[in-house]
């Protein structure tokens, strides 16, 4: 009864929230009716418009039930437990979206879904859109839901390249199908939990999953993932000699391109509570969203994440980023730093794995370390 009584209150706020959207901006409208429209209204009410198309291209990954049976456990669903898994994983979609389809691109049918608030969105709903994406690869089964049907959306496309961007989507958010097989998936997740001590149904903190997900993107075969890696930083800092190391090492010797980078940086922003004294720093990565919280009320553990293209673009990133934090961090205790060198020449021990141990030994008592890190935003 507590928790329905809570999903209640959950819908009421967000009809509360719709509301006062709805009259804000229906507002605007009339206020630009009685003043007349100047071209800084046109901008304005078209910056909404692609605002709300780039929000809605943004992969959402969420609880899910009814997926099949977790190996070792009987839980088919993750209410409750897996709020960091999915957050994790999104971070990761948003990464390989940078990868192959770059920030300008946003799916061309995110303004024709019937209502894109999270209510609508019952687990039903989700479950018949990811069969769709997935079948629509596999051709398992014919489609039932036109708004997705691969043959009829890519016949809407006027040319190659964007025909191309809707095949790279939908592989996308096939890679986290709720399935054994899915490379990101939360089967494949967990099992590269349990090297750390971690099981279905516990609460991950978001170092580990960031640990978690670079040894799964580090162990995914497929070859249009061999051009991008993922580093985690120890102890907050990013060892620059270290990254470039990955960006440059490749399985293939045909391949000389550097690697994309995806760097993880596992945080603390205060004990109990998020410290005041990072709020300015923590806002330059926060981007404005139709629904959001408190800083006061965002656990203080957190993984932040940056996507490099190549070597070049890291190395640029570097800079800037280390420039925001010397204006941001107050006294002499910055979130965290960019350090030249690699971890081995501050007397660090190495972080290489074997086959027969995905994590190390060092990295092992890093993730136990982290282990009470609970209900966290990555």
């Amino acid at each position: 009864m507590e928790a329905t009584g809570t999903e209640e209150v959950d819908k009421l706020k967000t009809k509360f929230i719709s509301a006062w959207n709805n009259m804000k901006y229906n507002e605007n409208k009339l206020l630009h009716a009685r003043s007349g429209c100047t071209i800084e209204d046109h901008v304005i009410a078209g910056n909404v418009e692609e605002f709300r198309k780039d929000f809605i291209s943004r992969i959402w990954l969420t609880y899910r039930e009814e997926f099949p049976s977790i190996e070792g456990s009987a839980l088919t669903t993750d209410c409750g437990w897996g709020c960091t898994l999915r957050t994790g994983q999104m971070l990761l979609a948003q990464g390989l979206i940078l990868h192959f389809l770059g920030r300008a691109w946003t799916w061309p049918d995110a303004l024709n879904i019937d209502n894109s608030d999270s209510e609508s969105w019952t687990s039903h709903t989700v479950k018949k859109f990811t069969a769709s994406f997935e079948a629509s690869l596999s051709g398992e089964r014919e489609l039932k839901t036109p708004t997705i049907s691969l043959k009829e959306t890519i016949g809407r496309y006027s040319d190659d390249h964007e025909m191309q961007n809707e095949i790279y989507h939908r592989k996308i958010i096939s890679w986290f199908g709720d399935s054994p097989l899915a490379l990101f998936g939360l089967h494949q997740l967990i099992k590269y939990g349990k090297k750390s001590g971690k099981k279905a149904g516990d609460w991950y903190g978001p170092a580990v999953v960031a640990h978690i997900l670079r040894k799964a993107v580090e162990e995914a075969r497929h070859p249009e993932l061999q051009g991008i890696t993922i580093y985690v930083a120890q102890d907050c800092t990013v060892y620059s000699s270290d990254v470039i190391d990955k960006q440059c090492a490749s399985m293939a010797p045909d391949i000389t391109d550097d690697k994309a980078v995806i760097i993880l940086v596992p945080v603390r922003l205060g004990g109990e509570r998020t410290n005041i004294d990072y709020l300015e720093f923590v806002k330059t990565f926060h981007c404005p969203s139709p629904k959001k919280m408190s800083f006061r009320k965002m656990d203080p553990s957190c993984t932040i994440g940056f996507y490099c293209r190549n070597v070049q673009d890291f190395k640029r990133a570097s800079e800037e980023i280390t420039k925001m934090l010397k204006v941001f961090s107050k006294e002499k205790y910055p979130l965290f730093t960019f350090v030249n060198g690699h971890s081995r020449d501050y007397d660090f021990t190495s972080t290489t794995t074997n086959e027969e141990d995905l994590f190390s030994e060092d990295e092992k008592k890093r993730l136990k370390r982290f282990s009470t890190e609970e209900f966290v935003l990555l």
